[in-house]
């Protein structure tokens, strides 16, 4: 991955919504009927977060008749946890990691 796609990973979780979504999605995968029952936003505003995490990649979508179903990509997710415990190993700035 690079940097642009970790930024826009950060930028997708930055949203209180997305992730509250994101943690729903990390019991399994879930309708958007069922994801939208938890929140008080009307479906457009769902499915304008549902973009932000599938096209960062976090998130797939499975299409069955007029439903959509989500769930976690779990290999973006390794990537990004890897990312995130290499930053967690840096003693100073970029490119001093152990």
């Amino acid at each position: 991955m690079s940097n642009i796609d970790y930024a826009l990973i950060f930028k997708a979780l930055g949203d209180e919504n997305r992730l509250q979504i994101v943690r729903m999605l990390s019991g399994g995968e879930k309708c958007a009927c069922k994801l939208l029952e938890q929140f008080v936003i009307t479906q457009p505003t769902l499915s304008h977060h549902m973009k932000i995490l599938c096209e960062c990649g976090l998130v797939d979508v499975r299409r069955e008749g007029k439903w959509s179903h989500y769930s976690l990509n779990d290999g973006v997710l390794v990537e990004f946890k890897t990312f995130i415990n290499n930053l967690a190993g840096c003693k100073g700035g970029y490119g001093e990691c152990k």
